[in-house]
């Protein structure tokens, strides 16, 4: 009778496991909800990596598993049900409403809808628009110009004037900061005005070389490597053509940008990684050394400020600014299996950060990914920014890259890589570029390499590799199916491999 009672009582425990959707789907529906995996295992009471492994094939057992179908089917009801309001809301429309004229006007910040149509900057017909903070027309057939001359004055002044903070006002220095002119000015035009095409002058600058030294590749190519600063000045200024931006050349610098000593560094932390894993799991494990194509070109696409920065107190972000902050960063608790996104720093306490530093903490640390506690902002040097600044000057120097992998042309490869290298290099206090002094611009730079290559390593841990190491600005090393997350090849895009060894026994 016992044993039978005992079967009895495990027949009444059994019962059949929650069905789960597949992995794709479990981390799809926690996505779509802008859910971190922080946030889920906290409410399931497990660690985030235990979700990670759900999401990725891994099934749970027991009462977590319940717990786990739970949340996906209410997660899956919940998205139906606004996925149905959204279709109500834009039913309107698909019978034949018109859409909001706000909405369907380019989706910048800089671009605002007028109550009142104002005189056009270039033209001085009235404009229903104005873009950065000027009334022009967006469509070039309504304006009056095609071609904005650099040279003519404006009906308003083109200068970008960020909003006054409350700090102390500083004298302009003399010396090489105080240079003339003040900067490189730039008539404001439409978002959509096209220029006339930049001309060629890196292939120019190459048949010439080659030509001048008889097709001697060795020295052709030496001697493009050594023009390549006033070479990327130059394409710089043809590429800021028609840009609607005044740039300032020569700003006054806070103390903070500026040496401490003859020799030594300024304030400002880059966030360079140094970091490995400290511990694999027990076996023998094959570790492939990526190559990251191009960090410093893909870098030129970041926030960068235009004018003098400004200084501001307070623990707020302004997105339409861009500069420095000294801030004290969160607790980084994931240092077992990702690198610490402000690199690899020893002191604690608060430290001075440039701008894609701080973004990147802003969003790891938001609802989305939950991986940190926001960073707390002392104070700011600041001014007006714009992400797509080098836009032009970047997809030039790309679109040069890819041609000479495509054909082979290594004179041409070498040239380019100095030039944006040598360009970002040469920002600061160099006696090699005297036309542009930005060293707020040369760290924006650097730190936006370096969060690039974090969010690369983040991407590979999310899809279910072993990031073994991150240095500098290009070196990734992982274990694991690493194609089916990255592409293998010389594209900025895409990476190569550096090296392939064995670790663990």
């Amino acid at each position: 009778m016992t044993d039978f009672g005992a079967i009895d009582a495990l027949l009444a425990q059994a019962r059949k496991e929650v069905p789960l959707p597949p992995a794709e789907e479990r981390r799809t529906l926690r996505e779509e909800l802008n859910l971190s995996r922080t946030q889920l295992a906290q409410a399931l009471g497990v660690s985030p990596s235990t979700v990670a492994g759900w999401e990725s094939g891994r099934d749970p057992s027991g009462e977590v598993r319940e717990k786990y179908a739970y949340f996906l089917e209410g997660a899956k009801a919940k998205l139906a049900a606004e996925t149905g309001e959204s279709a109500e809301e834009a039913l309107p429309e698909e019978l034949g409403a018109e859409p909001d004229a706000e909405l369907s006007a380019d989706q910048d910040d800089d671009v605002d809808t007028l109550a009142t149509p104002r005189p056009c900057v270039l033209c001085g017909q009235p404009a229903r628009h104005q873009v950065a903070g000027f009334p022009q027309h967006l469509d070039p057939a309504e304006c009056g110009t095609d071609e904005p001359a650099r040279t003519t004055e404006p009906a308003a002044p083109a200068r970008v004037e960020p909003q006054r903070s409350q700090g102390p006002r500083h004298p302009r220095p003399s010396g090489r900061q105080g240079h003339a002119g003040g900067g490189v000015k730039v008539v404001p035009v439409g978002r959509r005005l096209k220029t006339a095409d930049t001309p060629d002058l890196i292939g120019s600058a190459v048949a010439g070389a080659l030509a001048e030294h008889s097709g001697d590749v060795e020295a052709a190519t030496k001697a493009l490597v050594k023009r390549a600063i006033p070479d990327a000045m130059a394409l710089l200024d043809h590429s800021r053509k028609g840009g609607r931006y005044e740039v300032v050349a020569h700003p006054w610098l806070p103390d903070v940008l500026r040496k401490q000593s003859s020799r030594g560094p300024d304030l400002i932390w880059e966030a360079r990684p140094k970091w490995a894993r400290s511990e694999l799991p027990p076996g023998e494990h094959e570790v492939t050394a990526l190559d990251v194509n191009g960090a410093y070109l893909s870098a030129l696409k970041t926030h960068l400020p235009l004018g003098q920065l400004e200084h501001s107190t307070g623990n707020h972000h302004n997105p339409r600014r861009a500069g420095v902050h000294l801030i004290t960063p969160s607790d980084w608790d994931h240092d077992a299996y990702l690198p610490n996104p402000i690199g690899s720093r020893d002191e604690p306490g608060p430290l001075w950060v440039t701008e894609a530093t701080l973004r990147l903490l802003l969003r790891i640390s938001g609802p989305k990914y939950g991986l940190c506690d926001p960073p707390e902002i002392h104070e700011s040097w600041t001014s007006g920014a714009t992400e797509g600044l080098l836009e032009k000057f970047r997809v030039a120097l790309k679109d040069a890259r890819d041609r000479a992998i495509a054909e082979d042309d290594e004179v041409t490869l070498e040239y380019v890589k100095a030039m944006y290298s040598k360009f970002v290099s040469t920002l600061g206090e160099s006696n090699y570029n005297r036309e542009l002094y930005r060293t707020d611009w040369m760290h924006l730079i650097r730190s936006q390499a370096f969060a690039n290559l974090w969010w690369k390593a983040h991407r590979a841990y999310d899809e279910g590799l072993m990031v073994v190491r991150a240095m500098g600005t290009d070196e990734l090393h992982v274990i694991g199916d690493w194609r089916a997350v990255f592409t293998e090849g010389r594209g900025v895009t895409e990476v190569k491999v550096k090296d392939v060894y064995t670790v663990g026994t």
